[in-house]
Formats: C-alpha cells, structure tokens, sequence
C-alpha cells in the first residue's frame, strides 16, 4: 500500500474514532477504530471497530443506521474529493490474540521432550 494511502487510513480512523466518541453513545459498550482500509480510487472504505463490553452485532447494526450521518460529519473534517462509504466490520482481533496466548500459555504447561546434550554431538579433535 502507498504512503499516501497510509496517512488517509490513519487520517479517518482518527477522526472517525472522534465523531464516534463525541456524538454517539452505545449503551456501556466501549467502541473503538481499530482500522480503516480504503480502497485505490477513495470511494469506500472498511472500518474496523472494536467492542468491549457490549454486543457487537447491535454495535454495527446501530453505526449501519447512522452510516450517513458519520459521513457527513467526516466530509467536514476531512477534506477529499469525495467521501468514502463507509462499511463498519466487526474486528475480533483483540479475542483472537487473548484465545491464542491462552493456548500457547496451555502449550507451555504440556510436558516437555529433554534437552540433548550438545556437547555430546562435537568430535574432540
């Protein structure tokens, strides 16, 4: 992906991550932006948000129907040719990376093959 490309993506997911905690509340549940992907030509981009604490299919069903208004609140903070649409995806990245320490905390208690002794395996010339 260019720089360019980068400093966009990051660009939204600031202010889309602002609008979010400005203007919207979600019942307890804390939502973050994780990400934001956007496409080539500038036209849509994939944010992916975080939910802790809540339901994330209500999470996304809520932030679908004020799709529009995140837009235009976005279009007068950030200044492009035109505002991307924005698809809100459920990123479980954070519960994957606790389930996979959990597992590799698991893999460590397993019992363990013995060390070879390395010297053993050197000639003594």
């Amino acid at each position: 992906m260019s720089q360019r490309l980068d400093r966009i993506n990051e660009l939204l997911r600031r202010e889309i991550s602002t609008v979010l905690q400005r203007d919207f509340e979600f019942g307890g549940a804390l939502v973050t932006v994780n990400a934001v992907e956007i496409t080539q030509d500038l036209r849509e981009a994939k944010v992916f948000v975080g939910v802790i604490c809540g339901y994330g299919a209500k999470v996304l069903e809520q932030l679908g129907q004020k799709r529009h208004l995140i837009q235009s609140r976005i279009a007068k903070r950030v200044v492009l040719r035109c505002t991307p649409v924005l698809d809100f995806r459920l990123d479980t990245s954070a519960a994957r990376g606790v389930d996979m320490v959990n597992v590799l905390d698991e893999v460590d208690k397993l019992p363990k093959a013995p060390e070879e002794d390395a010297e053993g395996d050197q000639t003594g010339e």
